[in-house]
């Protein structure tokens, strides 16, 4: 195994095996498929985000310029949010099981959400940034970590408190989307060790949608489906972008495509419960491309993981 650098960014492993692991829980109930294999890779999620978190903390103890750089850094500083972010999905896997400690994990998460978005935000509006370094990673502070907030604190049944998480999360999007589109279209084309991140592009409707039918379960609002439909259509621009976005060979940076996948996936399979038609048409198709997606970026890890010769098993370039 590489002896390099860990990246906060790692963490988006956790984001896309915990919405998959949600979807087949859902495919549980929809089409009777066995409720093993959703808790198998739930469990997978949590026992990753366990090791990162541990080796994190480790890197931090042992190099804390470096984690002070990459918190700073103008496009790679947002990435520590997802410790935060995933954090909040596990607690959603672990709650059927102990709700003392998805509790425990609810308020971890959302200490940490909430204090690093405060920060990195009170950065961000003291100005004096180049339009060069916006790019999607923006989002995981204040969208990413609310949404995901919002559905911890209805899982744990305080729905009441996680609309306000959402509203949050919902106009912090609104207010970032035409600052990143802006730099899309007018800026210097993104290099392509950047290109990944335009994955997160990909998620805040559909995280949105996901988080919303965590809130109103069942609920088929038109809302939600124009949240879906939304993203779905920012997902097809990605597929009609595929070969220029996955310019470099494979890295682990990849992973940033699969949140907005996964969520896209477990919304649609909500929404079919609830009655909506074309999200019946559309969930089982979806279902399995996030499957063969996720699936061959595991395998793809697990080789550059234990690769001698690639330096990028085991962190993540965005700069």
């Amino acid at each position: 195994m590489n002896n390099t650098s860990i990246s906060a960014s790692l963490f988006s492993i956790v984001l896309g095996l915990s919405g998959l692991g949600q979807s087949w829980r859902v495919a549980a109930r929809m089409w009777h498929v066995p409720a093993a294999i959703g808790e198998t890779i739930l469990l997978l999620a949590t026992l990753v985000w366990f090791g990162l978190l541990l080796a994190y903390a480790l890197h931090a103890l042992r190099h804390p310029a470096k984690v002070v750089d990459e918190f700073t850094h103008p496009v790679a500083g947002g990435t520590a949010a997802l410790l935060g972010v995933s954090t909040l999905l596990v607690v959603q896997a672990v709650f059927p099981y102990s709700r003392g400690l998805a509790a425990a994990l609810a308020v971890a998460g959302l200490a940490w959400h909430l204090a690093f978005a405060l920060w990195h935000t009170g950065l961000l509006w003291q100005g004096g940034r180049d339009m060069l370094d916006t790019a999607p990673t923006l989002y995981l502070p204040t969208v990413a970590g609310n949404f995901t907030g919002a559905a911890a604190l209805a899982t744990m049944g305080r729905p009441e408190w996680g609309w306000l998480l959402f509203g949050a999360g919902l106009f912090s999007w609104l207010a970032i989307e035409p600052l990143i589109i802006y730099r899309l279209w007018h800026g210097a084309p993104l290099p392509a060790a950047q290109r990944p991140l335009l994955g997160i592009q990909f998620a805040p409707p559909v995280v949105g949608a996901a988080a919303a039918l965590v809130l109103q379960p069942g609920s088929a609002h038109h809302w939600i489906v124009m949240l879906l439909g939304y993203g779905l259509f920012q997902m097809m621009i990605g597929m009609r972008l595929g070969g220029w976005l996955m310019k470099n060979p494979f890295a682990p940076s990849w992973w940033a495509y699969t949140f907005g996948v996964a969520s896209a996936t477990l919304a649609c399979m909500k929404l079919a419960q609830a009655g909506v038609p074309p999200a019946q048409t559309l969930s089982a198709p979806v279902f399995v491309g996030a499957n063969l997606l996720i699936g061959y970026l595991g395998v793809r890890t697990l080789v550059h993981l234990f690769d001698p010769s690639d330096a990028r098993a085991q962190t993540v370039r965005v700069d």
